[in-house]
């Protein structure tokens, strides 16, 4: 009995010691990016509605299926008015009360939806909610890099990426239980839980904006993130390796957006009956993945050159789904979503950090609504290309051209990477010559 006792002790010992070597990596970093992590979980465990948005428009409010995806364009469009006004509104007054307000009124917004009088108005309610959370999303991302150093941003960004898909795992499930018993709940479940993220961002996370001589401390530094007197076009055009990293990394999105598009057609058409089933398992795996090898992935790469990272990813998604045209065995299907959900990792938690690190101090909260607009054009218009060319050559077609665009961003990011480096020594050996 004892010696079984000592090995099962000596068992969780172990575990518990890769446990915190694991997620050791996480220590160290500034105290408002945990309570931010958990704002994090609270609110993506209250993302009710959004999962069943379709099924609610067309079973609910009786929409068709082209009325129900034209009300989801007009969604995705109305992120950009709002972004930004949030972005400009954030650099202007303040990270912590432009959250706070428009949260607190993108919250109260769902409450009237879960009343079955008021059920015609649904729709305009959400739109209203979503133009309040748009304006919401440059502060929150402008918090985030203004919390962190070059140093600690991809940590901080994983732990964050983490938090998310952790709560939207556990989300899902109570979302489905919901729509199917109790739809308002559906609607309360989701503003209680905005209300709850930031009740906890009022109490626990100071305003992180800096002040005017934070952001003229920087300038003349020589630093990515020195301060621009200027307006954003201005900023923008200062920033050129910026763009064209956002310019190319659009297309991974491109190549992406097929997981949830070509994929579930593919299944189909290899699967016959049980594709619809076997789509789902694969999402499944997806997001196992995700929450499982966020923190070791993050941790194998947080010395490299985040650019470096990024072309990796590219990587990733050009074999993974490159290679799921011939993937009419299950396994090999399995085996691509490992190879492009390693792609998703690996440029969730690196890719920002690099916008983050060339973001001049100044300009945070506009940089961040208007690189994501630049940056979704690829995940924008990949569904219409690709129905055209699926309705031309059929869903075969897809994957060598998605894998040759994803392998080509990966070799323009590398390159890209290179250049910049040669560029930054001749800068710093020119500065050396004038000292």
């Amino acid at each position: 009995m004892g010696t079984n006792a000592n090995r099962g002790g000596g068992f969780l010992h172990a575990v518990r010691r890769r446990a915190e070597g694991l997620f050791g990596v996480y220590r160290g970093l500034p105290k408002p990016l945990y309570t931010l992590f958990l704002v994090t979980v609270v609110n993506s465990v209250g993302i009710f509605v959004f999962p069943f948005m379709t099924l609610y428009l067309t079973g609910r409010l009786n929409m068709s299926q082209s009325e129900a995806g034209r009300f989801m364009f007009i969604i995705s469009m109305v992120y950009i008015p709002a972004g930004f006004i949030g972005g400009k509104l954030a650099d202007r007054l303040g990270r912590k009360k432009i959250m706070v307000v428009a949260q607190i009124i993108s919250g109260a917004l769902y409450i009237p939806c879960g009343f079955a009088a008021l059920a015609e108005y649904v729709p305009v309610l959400i739109l209203a909610s979503v133009f309040f959370d748009g304006i919401t999303d440059p502060a929150r991302s402008a918090m985030m890099t203004d919390l962190t150093t070059p140093e600690n941003r991809r940590t901080a960004f994983s732990l964050t990426y983490l938090g998310h898909n952790l709560g939207f795992a556990v989300g899902s499930l109570i979302a489905g239980f919901l729509f199917e018993h109790s739809t308002s709940w559906l609607f309360w479940g989701n503003g209680i839980a905005i209300f709850a993220a930031i009740y906890i961002v009022a109490l626990k996370v100071p305003e992180t904006k800096p002040t005017q001589q934070q952001i003229d401390a920087t300038i003349g530094s020589g630093s990515t993130e020195e301060a621009y007197k200027g307006n954003l076009l201005q900023a923008l055009s200062s920033r050129p390796f910026l763009i064209i990293f956002t310019m190319i990394t659009t297309w991974y999105g491109f190549v992406y957006a097929q997981h949830r598009f070509a994929l579930p057609l593919q299944s189909k058409e290899f699967f016959g009956l049980s594709g619809a089933a076997i789509f789902g398992t694969c999402m499944t795996l997806n997001a196992a993945l995700v929450i499982f090898l966020s923190t070791p992935v993050m941790a194998l790469t947080r010395k490299w050159k985040p650019i470096n990272a990024v072309a990796l990813a590219g990587v990733f998604y050009a074999i993974g789904f490159g290679m799921i045209g011939i993937s009419r065995n299950l396994w090999l299907l399995y085996l691509s979503t490992i190879l492009w959900t390693l792609g998703e990792i690996v440029n969730a938690t690196n890719e920002g950090a690099y916008v983050a690190n060339h973001t001049p101090i100044s300009h945070r909260g506009r940089f961040n609504a208007v690189l994501p607009v630049i940056g979704g054009i690829g995940w924008t218009i990949s569904p219409p290309v690709i129905g055209g060319l699926i309705d031309k050559s059929g869903v075969g077609s897809v994957w060598p051209l998605v894998g040759a665009i994803a392998f080509v961003a990966a070799v323009l990011i590398w390159t890209l990477g290179k250049i910049e480096d040669r560029v930054a020594a001749r800068a710093s050996m020119v500065v050396e010559k004038t000292e």
